[in-house]
């Protein structure tokens, strides 16, 4: 489905926020452009739900600080972003309502799809680090299950070797957690 908004000029971050509410599409601004894309499929919102569920467990038995939100409105310099999955300071959560500052968010995650593919892999990643937030985590669902950790360095992010289905991510930051990609996908 198609959806054509009204607007003259390029679009503000008071413009997008101000649009309703539209569960069949994501809509990002960047540069004063609308970025739209369609509504996730099962297999990214299962391993969107799974690792939510991991890392939300994590924080809790490290006794993090954060809170782990899926698909939400994150404010940076260039726009406006909705990461798969973020981990924003817990304070700044009590406190934000429709979109959260790039300066409480340590952590973001991205779930690539076809759809999303370039995006994921190289527009948003220089967004996030002009933000300044640390950590960039991007899933990759397919031809097998493989999570790339990316951290801020002097600006720009720095990747650790990807991390494949069958072995156990273990990790330091923002808290402790260990897991296996493969274990976001399938039943």
């Amino acid at each position: 489905m198609s959806v054509a908004y009204r607007h003259a000029g390029p679009w503000t971050l008071d413009d997008v926020l101000a649009l309703p509410e539209d569960r069949t599409q994501r809509i990002e601004l960047v540069g004063g452009q609308l970025m739209m894309s369609p509504a996730s499929g099962l297999p990214h919102q299962r391993a969107s739900h799974r690792l939510h569920n991991l890392l939300e467990r994590a924080a809790e038995a490290a006794g993090s600080d954060v809170e782990v939100f899926e698909g939400i409105n994150v404010i940076v310099p260039d726009g406006l972003l909705i990461p798969d999955l973020a981990i924003i300071n817990v304070a700044a959560a009590e406190e934000s309502g429709v979109a959260v500052s790039a300066r409480h968010v340590l952590a973001v995650v991205e779930i690539t799809t076809p759809s999303t593919r370039v995006t994921d892999r190289t527009l948003k990643p220089s967004l996030y680090a002009a933000a300044g937030i640390e950590h960039y985590w991007r899933t990759e669902l397919e031809p097998a299950p493989r999570l790339l950790m990316s951290r801020l360095h002097n600006g720009s992010y720095t990747g650790l070797p990807p991390l494949l289905a069958g072995a156990v991510a273990h990790l330091d930051e923002p808290f402790p957690i260990a897991f296996d990609p493969a274990s976001l996908v399938g039943r």
